[in-house]
């Protein structure tokens, strides 16, 4: 289905290829209908460092297209002047299911999500303005905007809704898990075990088809006494949202390490172990996490044997997402 995006004609808005399975997108396509030049702009711009201050460091920087757009490279994000951050980077796809974006939902519309880590100093530490101007003096973006928006007007608006555009094409519904539930392959015997642990366990926050509800929750993490992040709660400042996190996908868990807002996990075994008995017992812990999950080990064998039936390779591997090697190829269009 994805190859509708790159079948459309120039200029010719493209319909959303949303899976049969999936639920009904939550983002609005009537506000920022998708084109294929939009689309190729924003990728340009997702793989551009000079999004950032010094040029050093771009979105996919911290979201690489070979670990699901995530990155496996370090615990807590990186930026400019090998700054770091306090949480790590969240994979990135299915994007047009989120309401609400970041580790604590500090971004209401993926339209406005890149302006985070744009003007944060431990990420790009740069300014909208400054990025709009650098691309008004480039040799490449003018006619990269000419042919998405109809003239090469650059604004910040412009940019956020290409990149927006980009990132609602990062779509994975091509696992073995999709292959069952389309009755073209069968779980094994561990797999098929791991599958009703999982739903017995864990579908209730990591809800299928999905693997995710998007809200926020308090998972049993004990605070970090350096980072002393408490999540939501440095949003809303209100005591119900101390230590809640958005639960994210385990769609492509096998590409995602490390695990948690603050990816103090490197391995699965690690997270279903603190599930089973690493609790932390807070006000907030959610309501599904009250008594520790059981698992003996063959088990937790099991659970990880269907968590990998997860794996999107197609969505890994797809070309059309990957860094664009002919845009950036020529070395006069800066």
């Amino acid at each position: 289905m994805l190859s509708l995006f790159v079948m459309a004609f120039r200029g010719v808005n493209l319909i959303f290829p949303a899976p049969d399975s999936f639920p009904t997108p939550v983002y609005n396509f009537e506000k920022n209908p998708l084109t294929a030049e939009k689309i190729e702009l924003g990728r340009a711009l997702f793989y551009d460092p000079i999004l950032s201050k010094d040029s050093s460091v771009s979105c996919s920087s911290c979201h690489s297209s070979y670990n699901a757009f995530a990155h496996i490279d370090h615990d807590l994000s990186h930026g400019i002047h090998d700054s770091i951050g306090k949480r790590n980077a969240p994979a990135l796809m299915n994007l047009a299911w989120q309401s609400s974006f970041m580790w604590d939902g500090s971004a209401n519309h993926l339209d406005v999500q890149p302006l985070a880590p744009i003007s944060s100093p431990q990420e790009m530490d740069e300014k909208i303005e400054h990025v709009v101007y650098k691309l008004q003096r480039s040799l490449r973006y003018p006619n990269l905007f000419a042919g998405a928006f109809g003239d090469s007007i650059i604004t910040g608006e412009r940019i956020l809704l290409a990149i927006a555009q980009f990132q609602l094409t990062l779509i994975s519904s091509n696992s073995k898990y999709d292959s069952v539930k389309a009755g073209k392959a069968s779980f094994t015997l561990q797999e098929s075990n791991g599958y009703a642990l999982f739903q017995k366990n864990c579908n209730g926050c990591h809800t299928e088809p999905l693997f995710s509800d998007y809200t926020f929750r308090n998972n049993g993490l004990a605070v970090d006494a350096t980072l002393k992040d408490y999540g939501r709660y440095n949003v809303t400042h209100q005591k119900k949202d101390s230590l809640l996190f958005k639960t994210p996908t385990l769609r492509n868990i096998e590409y995602t390490f490390p695990y948690m807002h603050d990816g103090r996990f490197h391995r699965l075994n690690e997270v279903l172990n603190h599930y089973i008995s690493g609790i932390s017992q807070s006000p907030t812990l959610d309501k599904q996490l009250q008594h520790p999950v059981v698992l003996n080990s063959n088990e937790k064998v099991d659970m990880i044997a269907f968590l990998l039936t997860l794996s999107d390779r197609t969505f890994i591997f797809n070309t059309k997402f990957s860094y664009p090697r002919q845009l950036f190829s020529n070395p006069t269009a800066q």
